[in-house]
């Protein structure tokens, strides 16, 4: 369960660095987007689709990294009553929860991926596949971090919740 956990460890540090990448891309796009209309007097047509798209990677890739890392919000004030057994009932059920909506993301987006398949996005000249594929790669590691998440719990090893636990990775 360990090397598995370093696996996805490796995989959500590298979505974590992409998701940056992509934030700083954006903010590149959009910046030399505004000097070109208000500077140069001519816009870059390409510059709002290519952020837009960026936004949706950024957005998804770091949602699921959120989940891996147990920083997403969640409603814990009956927790703190409850035993700890019942507590990792719930936990379990919120990820099972979290997979099924992974799971409705890859299926739903790859749905909407195939049917803009043909269509051509005029600024960029790409297929407006193109985007949906943000949904659909953060479905899967949404699907897979919270699947790792179960399997930790199975095994008998700590799941971050909201900080309380770093994950060891070792």
């Amino acid at each position: 369960m360990k090397s598995v956990a370093r696996l996805t460890g490796r995989i959500a540090r590298l979505a974590l660095w992409l998701a940056g990448a992509g934030l700083i891309l954006m903010t590149a796009f959009i910046s030399a987007q505004v000097f070109f209309r208000y500077v140069v007097n001519d816009s870059l047509v390409w510059s709002e689709p290519a952020a837009v798209i960026l936004m949706g990677w950024f957005i998804f890739l770091g949602a699921a990294v959120g989940i891996r890392e147990g920083y997403h919000l969640s409603f814990d004030v009956l927790l703190y009553f409850l035993p700890e057994s019942v507590k990792l009932w719930l936990y379990s059920i919120s990820d099972i929860v979290v997979v099924a909506f992974g799971t409705g993301m890859v299926w739903f987006g790859s749905e909407l991926a195939l049917s803009a398949w043909d269509v051509k996005l005029p600024s960029l000249g790409i297929s407006g596949a193109i985007d949906f594929l943000p949904l659909v790669g953060g479905g899967v590691l949404v699907v897979l971090f919270s699947v790792e998440r179960l399997a930790r719990r199975l095994a008998g090893l700590p799941t971050a919740r909201f900080g309380e636990t770093d994950l060891v990775e070792e």
